[in-house]
């Protein structure tokens, strides 16, 4: 989380487009940005969980059999200004890439109800990423003056941790994500007119994110205050 932002203050100064890809070292819970600590009580089967709070909204998201990524990109970037279409191309090009595999899937029409469950991925949104009506991917979004940063989850296999929530080899059958990732990220370079290489962080930016680990994502000042509202699809 601390490197999303760091990628995100780095699209603002710079204007340089990132994109990432990342998984986690153990079963973790990552609250959206408004929501209310107390209400992980209402998720039993991940209560020995760590848990984190997001910089973008949404509901919790169990961070186990899954995928996270994160894309930022810089304000004159013209897909940054447009909230909808952002997440209409990161996932429609992921749809794309699992019809190459032979999966059909689809984009949320409707949207949810209300009130919204606890967890991301038994809410409903307009432009989530649906294979046979279950939902396998969603994002959301944190808006900077100059940059945008989009993150978000493409659930894999059912966790221990959430076992109500299949995932996408579950129903599709077989591992994918190694040769999902390739064919997703070879779909957004048309799509968001960018031509990627592989980077790492400099190392003013990894003391800049272990400083925002330290002072923000391990802090409980963060991860248990009150928030208010965000975007997310």
């Amino acid at each position: 989380m601390a490197v999303d932002e760091v990628l995100l203050e780095r699209a603002a100064a710079e204007q340089l487009a990132s994109w990432r890809f990342y998984a986690w070292r153990e079963p973790t819970l990552s609250l959206g940005y408004f929501q209310s600590y107390a209400d992980r009580g209402q998720h039993a089967a991940s209560g020995s969980c760590p848990v984190v709070r997001r910089l973008t909204g949404g509901g919790a998201i169990l961070h186990d059999a899954e995928l996270t990524y994160s894309v930022a990109l810089p304000a004159e970037h013209p897909l940054a200004a447009r909230r909808e279409r952002l997440y209409g191309t990161v996932h429609a090009a992921l749809v794309e890439a699992l019809g190459a595999l032979g999966i059909a899937a689809g984009l949320c029409q409707g949207a949810g109800r209300q009130p919204e469950p606890f967890l991301c991925f038994q809410r409903r949104a307009p432009g989530d990423v649906l294979v046979e009506g279950v939902k396998i991917a969603g994002s959301a979004q944190r808006r900077l003056r100059r940059a945008v940063l989009q993150h978000g989850s493409l659930l894999l296999r059912r966790s221990p941790a959430a076992p109500e929530l299949p995932g996408l080899e579950d129903l599709a059958g077989g591992p994918l994500a190694d040769t999902l990732t390739g064919r997703w990220l070879d779909r957004l370079t048309g799509r968001l007119a960018a031509g990627w290489a592989v980077d790492r962080l400099r190392p003013d930016e990894l003391q800049r994110a272990a400083l925002l680990a330290a002072d923000r994502y391990n802090a409980a000042s963060w991860t248990q205050r009150q928030r208010g509202r965000v975007h997310s699809a």
